[in-house]
């Protein structure tokens, strides 16, 4: 009696060409998803972003399947785009530069409250005898009107705000005050808390003070006159955009 030969059935290897045509759509689908995002704001930076996926995309359709990141370059502002954001701030410190002299007419402050545009941002310089008695920090009760008007002004920036103290050239040496530094510091610090506890709607974590005590003069302290000019509380608004260059503290409004 013979034996029946049992042949084991080989599996046939399932066809795979389809993954080819395949991995093709999923290349044409990225590229259109590309081509709609740019179409939704068109700007030189993303149409070369947008040639640039084409490239790669057709460049070898297998990309996907082969493991091969396909790269996006990130967009950046256009050089056009970012031009109108710096001109839109400059606008709008311009406009508190304009409040700010209206202050200044309001309350009779012509020669004790300043403002100028320096590359930073917008200056404001008030004068020391505005707001202290010599040697002292303590704010004086008469410049609540001043501090309570520059507050509600700050209200309307979303700038970071940087106040600073600054002396003349003659030494202090009291029990409170060893230096200058400690003198201006504690000036810049107690006109900021004075503007922070009157507008409740001024933002702490945008301001810092600092004192830079006789170390940053506007003009020579080589007289009187010069070193009334140097004793002084400066609130630096600035830029989110800056313009590039430094800021020189020596240059006269």
């Amino acid at each position: 009696m013979s034996k029946k030969q049992h042949h084991e059935e080989h599996e046939e290897h399932a066809d795979e060409t389809w993954l080819v045509p395949y991995a093709d759509v999923l290349t044409l689908l990225l590229a259109l998803f590309i081509v709609l995002f740019a179409m939704s704001q068109v700007d030189a930076t993303k149409m070369q972003a947008m040639a640039e996926s084409f490239s790669v995309a057709f460049s070898g359709s297998l990309g996907v399947m082969s493991g091969q990141p396909i790269l996006i370059p990130m967009t950046q502002p256009a050089a056009g785009e970012e031009q109108s954001r710096e001109q839109r701030e400059t606008d709008q410190l311009q406009e508190l530069q304009e409040n700010i002299q209206g202050l200044i007419g309001s309350q009779d402050l012509k020669g004790q409250l300043e403002t100028r545009m320096v590359e930073e941002g917008l200056l404001i310089t008030i004068k020391d005898e505005l707001l202290f008695r010599s040697g002292s920090a303590t704010i004086l009760p008469s410049s609540e009107p001043v501090a309570k008007g520059l507050a509600t002004l700050l209200t309307t920036i979303s700038q970071k705000v940087a106040i600073s103290g600054h002396t003349d050239n003659i030494p202090i040496n009291t029990a409170e005050f060893p230096t200058n530094w400690d003198l201006s510091s504690k000036r810049a610090v107690n006109f900021l808390r004075y503007m922070l506890e009157r507008e409740s709607l001024l933002r702490p974590e945008r301001f810092s003070a600092i004192g830079y005590g006789e170390f940053r003069p506007m003009v020579p302290n080589s007289t009187a006159i010069n070193r009334e000019k140097n004793r002084r509380v400066e609130i630096l608004i600035m830029r989110d955009y800056p313009t590039g260059r430094g800021f020189d503290y020596n240059n006269e409004p």
